[in-house]
C-alpha cells in the first residue's frame, strides 16, 4: 500500500520510518525544506534509537521519500496519515492551525483526484475535532462528501519516546476510528503483520479513548508518587510497595474497576481513603489526588439526585440498596445517600432489594438496619412488582438478573434510570437515562 506521512515531527517520522520498514511505499511531507532533504539523505529529523537505520534503509531500497508538495504526496498514494502538532493554548484549548492547514492542503488535492482516498488523523484531537474541523474543512476544499468520495479515519499513536518503534511493533492494542467499513477495513491492512488485536470503534470513541488514556496515565504517576511520599513520610520502601501493588491483575490492573457505574461504597474503600488521608495530615505530607477521590464519588451521587429530580416525577422506585450486587452490606453505601437525599427533596420512595429484605429478617446487617435506617426500611416492600407499579421513575443501582428480566420487558411505563448499565447497550433518551452513557 503507499502511504503519505503528513507532518515529519517525532511522531511523523518514526511512523514513516517503520511503515516503510514493512515494505510500503511511504511519501513524507512537510513545509519545512530542511527535514525533506536530512529524509532525502537517508538520515533522521529526530533523535531516536533505531529511527535513522530504518529511513536510511527506506531511502536506499526506494521504499521511501519526503517531498514538499502535498499534491504529488495525495496523488500517489492510497492513505495520507496526518501526525502534525496539536499544540496546547495558555486556557488548555487546542491550536488547530497546523491541523486545518494540512486538510485545506489534502482536499485540494483530492478536488483533482478519481480514486477514493483516506485521510487517517494520527495526531491527537480532543472529541468531535473530526467532525467539527476536519471533515468539514476536507469537503470545502475538495468540493467531496466524506464516506463516499473518500474516507476518514482516527489512527491515534501510543508511541513513549525513546522505545517508539518497539511500542509500534509491539502495541498493546491498535486502536481505528471510523464511520464506515471500507475505511476501517483499508486502514486495518497497514497492521496486518501485527499479532496484537485491532479494535475498530466509532471515530467520537475512538478521540476519546486517546484521552481517557493520556489521562489515566497521568493519574496513575500522581497516584504513585502521593504513595511514594507517604511511604517516604512513614519509613517505607514506596518501590517495593507498588511492585507488589502491580503483581494483582485481578483487581489493581484490571477492567473490575473501569467501568462507568454508580459512586462506590461499602466497608471498606471510604474507610480507608478517609484513614490514609488522616495519616498523611498527621505527617504534614499533602495528597491532592487522594483527597479529591471522595469528593469526586459524592459528586457523583449528587449527579444522581439531579437525574431524578429533573424528571419532575415524584412516586420513585429504587431497586437496590446495598452497596453492589451479591451482598446485603449496607455500609456506607452510596444508595443510601441517594435515597435519604431524594427522601429530604420530598419525594415519595419505595425500595426492593432481595438480599437486604432477607437481611431484615436475620443476618449480621439485621441491626444496623434497625439502628441506623429505620426510616429507609420501612420504605422496603416485598414484591419487586409492587414497586414497579406504584413508580413513576425507577432508579435501579446494580446488576442482577433479576432486574434486568424485568426492566428488558418494559415498553412503557415508568421512566428508568439505570447507574449500574443493567440494559446493556442502551444509551439515554427520553424514557432511558444512563447515568454516564
Amino acid at each position: 500500500m503507499k502511504l503519505s506521512v503528513f507532518g515529519l515531527g517525532y511522531v511523523g517520522s518514526v511512523s514513516m520510518a517503520c511503515f516503510a520498514d514493512q515494505g510500503h511505499e511511504v511519501i513524507g511531507v512537510d513545509t519545512n525544506p530542511v527535514k525533506v532533504d536530512i529524509i532525502n539523505e537517508g538520515r533522521s529529523p529526530v533523535v531516536e534509537p533505531g529511527v535513522e537505520e530504518l529511513i536510511g534503509r527506506g531511502v536506499k531500497e526506494k521504499r521511501l521519500r519526503a517531498t514538499l508538495d502535498p499534491l504529488e504526496a495525495v496523488l500517489d498514494t492510497d492513505v495520507s496519515l496526518v501526525c502534525v502538532g496539536t499544540p496546547g493554548r495558555p486556557n488548555g484549548s487546542l491550536d488547530l492551525t497546523y491541523i486545518k492547514g494540512v486538510c485545506k492542503q489534502i482536499g485540494t488535492a483530492l478536488a483533482t483526484k478519481s480514486r477514493f482516498h483516506i485521510v487517517a488523523m494520527r495526531s491527537t484531537m480532543l472529541p468531535g475535532t473530526i467532525q467539527d474541523t476536519v471533515v468539514p474543512t476536507l469537503e470545502v476544499y475538495s468540493g467531496k462528501k466524506a464516506g463516499r468520495d473518500f474516507g476518514v479515519a482516527i489512527n491515534p499513536e501510543f508511541l513513549r519516546e525513546g522505545t517508539s518503534i518497539v511500542d509500534f511493533h509491539n502495541p498493546p492494542f491498535t486502536l481505528i476510528g471510523a464511520d464506515d467499513e471500507e475505511t476501517s477495513d483499508i486502514v486495518r491492512r497497514l497492521y496486518s503483520h501485527l499479532t496484537a488485536p485491532v479494535m475498530t470503534v466509532g471515530i467520537k470513541e475512538a478521540e476519546m479513548v486517546k484521552y481517557a488514556c493520556n489521562c489515566f496515565h497521568g493519574l496513575k504517576v500522581s497516584f504513585a508518587n502521593e504513595v511514594g511520599v507517604l511511604c517516604k513520610a512513614f519509613g517505607i520502601d514506596s518501590h517495593r510497595v507498588m511492585e507488589v501493588f502491580c503483581q494483582d491483575t485481578k483487581l489493581n490492573l484490571s477492567p473490575y474497576y473501569l467501568k462507568p457505574g454508580f459512586a462506590f461504597g461499602g466497608s471498606c474503600l471510604p474507610k480507608d481513603l478517609r484513614a490514609i488521608m488522616y495519616k498523611a495530615k498527621t505527617a504534614d505530607v499533602e495528597v491532592p489526588v487522594l483527597n479529591a477521590i471522595l469528593a469526586s464519588n459524592r459528586q457523583h451521587i449528587e449527579r444522581a439526585v439531579e437525574m431524578v429530580l429533573r424528571t419532575g416525577k415524584k412516586r420513585i422506585g429504587v431497586l437496590g440498596l446495598s452497596f453492589k450486587a451479591g451482598t446485603d452490606d449496607l455500609r456506607e453505601s452510596p444508595m443510601v445517600t441517594l435515597i435519604e437525599t431524594l427522601i429530604g427533596k420530598g419525594l415519595s420512595l419505595t425500595i426492593f432489594d432481595r438480599e437486604v429484605e432477607l437481611a431484615r429478617l436475620f443476618g449480621s446487617n439485621k441491626e444496623y438496619i434497625e439502628r441506623e435506617i429505620p426510616h429507609i426500611s420501612s420504605l422496603m416492600r416485598r414484591r419487586l412488582g409492587e414497586v414497579i407499579e406504584s413508580s413513576e421513575v425507577i432508579v435501579v443501582t446494580k446488576r442482577t438478573d433479576e432486574f434486568h428480566a424485568v426492566l428488558e420487558q418494559m415498553a412503557q411505563g415508568p421512566i428508568i434510570i439505570d447507574l449500574a448499565r443493567v440494559l446493556e447497550g442502551r444509551c439515554s433518551q427520553e424514557s432511558y437515562q444512563g447515568i454516564a452513557w
